[in-house]
């Protein structure tokens, strides 16, 4: 397969009948699948066969999809564009030549080329919205909690949340009904705030009438000149239908990007632990040293992205530094709920162009680490405030797809589909 979507092409057969019967699904490659490898894009992982499935995978099986393979992502979740992994680069089927963003870009490459009707990927700081942009699907980033992470290799714990790709939005959420809600093996979870007889795919009704949209000035401010006019485009489509636009302030997410990087990079150093080539992963010998043994597993295994990360986010956490680096990046996390509560207390909805940037070409970012994690900044405040947003087509600049992002209140994902059904 040219676009290079999936690193494990297998199929997994659910259940007879269910809502999703006749369904195909691709799975990104870091959501545990029963007796299917499962590598996280890493060369750590190559051959590790999980015993179990993510709960997520369970409850696609009993709702009758079928899952048509693995999907290709940055390695552990690490990267914008689906570069980092092991595997190799995924080309954007929407924008061929270019990057079809990440780090699930396998997941949305797979719906954007029809390889699957829908696809599941995880979002630590964008990983599910920013290639459902660039690669013109619709992606919903769920509340923390909503969706149970029982399953999905930690990357940053606290941020991460499994979301659904579809070609249109209620497509989405008829994949957000099936994975929702409460999970005994998962404490963070919570039950829908759904009636019985309601459901996500329900609220795709397009109604935008009276909808109150908050525009935030500092998520525009940068952003490439297309992008932006494309993104007022589909704002003043939803205002043709009845919604009414006015601008807001978050001006805490100008630290939000370090903040970000800061707490997720510790938490991978925490989480990314266990792979020494004992406990799992690809193992680096013994002869005597059992630290030597360590460090050539992860040498060997680990890709110079992940490496990265992790040497920061233990800089970050060790002595002297933690209250300096981590603690200060916990305050500004609060600092950004604050200012999201507060638009939000304005607002029905916040909206604003999902990524600054039109896709990039393949290879062309890789050599700067830092211009991809400011790419990331209209999508990292979401998850330090732990909050709903999906990413829709908005159009197109110079040929290559821009989505609109709107985010909701907690637990608002019905207000969130409703809104942006009515641009797909």
């Amino acid at each position: 397969m040219s676009e290079n979507i999936f690193i494990t092409e297998e199929r997994i057969d659910g259940s007879d009948d269910g809502p999703l019967a006749g369904k195909t699904v691709a799975v990104k490659d870091n959501i545990s699948t029963e007796g299917v490898r499962t590598t996280c894009g890493s060369r750590m992982l190559e051959d590790y066969v999980p015993p179990y499935d993510a709960t997520v995978v369970s409850r696609l099986k009993d709702a009758g999809a079928t899952i048509v393979g693995k999907a290709n992502m940055d390695e552990f979740g690490m990267g914008t564009t689906t570069e980092t992994s092991y595997f190799g680069e995924t080309d954007n089927p929407a924008a061929p030549g270019h990057v079809p963003g990440g780090s699930s870009g396998g997941s949305a490459a797979a719906v954007a080329a029809g390889e699957a009707d829908l696809a599941l990927g995880s979002d630590t700081g964008g990983s599910v919205r920013c290639p459902a942009a660039f690669c013109g699907v619709v992606g919903i980033k769920p509340t923390y909690g909503l969706v149970s992470r029982y399953g999905l290799v930690a990357y940053g714990n606290s941020l991460e949340q499994i979301g659904p790709f579809g070609e249109t939005v209620e497509e989405a959420a008829s994949l957000l009904d099936v994975i929702a809600g409460s999970d005994d093996r998962d404490a963070t979870t919570r039950e829908t705030p759904l009636e019985a007889d309601e459901s996500y795919a329900d609220a795709a009704t397009g109604d935008v009438d009276g909808l109150s949209i908050g525009v935030p000035t500092e998520l525009l401010e940068g952003a490439d000149e297309g992008v932006v006019e494309t993104f007022w485009d589909a704002l003043a489509e939803l205002e043709d239908r009845g919604a009414e636009y006015h601008e807001v302030s978050l001006p805490s997410v100008e630290h939000a990007v370090e903040a970000y990087y800061v707490i997720a990079m510790s938490e991978a150093s925490s989480n990314l632990a266990r792979f020494d080539g004992v406990r799992y992963g690809r193992s680096g010998g013994y002869d005597g040293n059992w630290n030597e043994a360590f460090a050539t597993a992860r040498e060997e295994g680990f890709g110079d992205e992940v490496k990265r990360r992790i040497l920061l986010g233990t800089y970050a956490l060790s002595a002297g530094y933690h209250d300096k680096y981590y603690k200060k990046a916990q305050d500004a996390r609060a600092w950004v709920k604050q200012d999201f509560d507060e638009a939000l207390s304005e607002a029905d909805v916040l909206a604003s162009p999902t990524m600054p940037v039109p896709p990039f070409e393949l290879g062309e970012s890789l050599d700067d680490p830092l211009q991809l994690y400011l790419a990331d900044a209209n999508t990292v405040p979401v998850n330090l405030a732990d909050l709903p947003a999906i990413s829709v087509p908005a159009g197109e600049t110079d040929g290559l797809p821009v989505g609109l992002q709107l985010v909701g209140p907690a637990f608002g994902e019905e207000r969130l589909i409703r809104a942006a059904s009515a641009l797909a």
